[in-house]
This record gives structure tokens, C-alpha cells and sequence, in this order.
């Protein structure tokens, strides 16, 4: 899927929708119209479905999907990914994302991207059963 693909109607109702930020110090409540005005951000495919995240396409390539939660009803998805497109120390290169599904639309929208600290999950199956 292509943001060129979609409707200007859809990309009106995309420029309205606002996410929060911690990056970099940064924090804040954004809206997707500047992600299109100063940034050039495209979809991702993950787990078969149309994500788009507030980053460079050009990042995509140095984007790997640590683990998604997907909701039961399907309208929203949490993302841990390790973006090293700047850094691949765990310590810079964790995000955080929690993605809605854009009413009436079959993708998925960023409505919270913050930095995280790489952590390993160190719980095996069997320590999960002992706690």
C-alpha cells in the first residue's frame, strides 16, 4: 500500500489524527499533517497488515519488528522495533508504537511513537509458569 494510493478524503481524515512523541527530548502532542509537510513517511507491512509510523521511508530498510501485540477486536496494534538507522546501540535504537485503525480504512495509524531501552525478554516459558 502507497499513501499515493489513497484518497485525498482519507489523507485529509490522516492529517487530523494526532499522536504523542517522546524523541530525542521532544516531547508533544503532533498531528500527521507535519509528518507529511517535513518528513517523507510511507507504510510498512507487518504481520501482513499496512502500518504507517512517523519515520523516513528511508528508514524502513533499518527497521526490525521486535514484537507486535495485535488487540482482540483487531483496531489497534502495539509495536516494539529497533530502528538503527542513526544508532544501533539498545539504548538509542528502541521505539515504542501504539497504532489505531483509521475509521473505515484497512491500515493502521501511529497514535503514539516514543523512544525505548532495548530489553531482552529474559522470561522463558517455564519462569513465566513459576511466578
Amino acid at each position: 500500500m502507497k499513501l499515493a494510493q489513497l484518497s485525498q478524503t482519507t489523507i485529509s481524515k490522516i492529517k487530523t489524527v494526532r499522536w504523542d512523541r517522546i524523541i530525542e527530548k521532544h516531547e508533544g502532542p503532533e498531528d500527521w499533517e507535519s509528518v507529511f509537510r517535513y518528513s517523507s513517511s510511507e507504510f510498512m507491512e507487518i504481520e501482513g497488515r499496512w502500518v504507517l509510523l512517523p519515520v523516513e521511508t528511508s528508514s524502513h530498510a533499518n527497521i526490525t519488528i521486535l514484537r507486535s501485540i495485535w488487540s482482540a477486536d483487531g483496531n489497534s496494534v502495539t509495536i516494539f522495533l529497533k530502528d538503527t538507522t542513526y544508532d544501533d546501540d539498545p539504548f538509542f535504537s528502541g521505539f515504542l508504537a501504539v497504532c489505531d485503525r483509521l475509521v473505515g480504512e484497512d491500515f493502521y495509524l501511529a497514535v503514539v511513537y516514543h523512544e525505548w531501552f532495548v530489553i531482552d525478554n529474559v522470561l522463558t516459558a517455564k519462569t513465566k509458569t513459576e511466578l
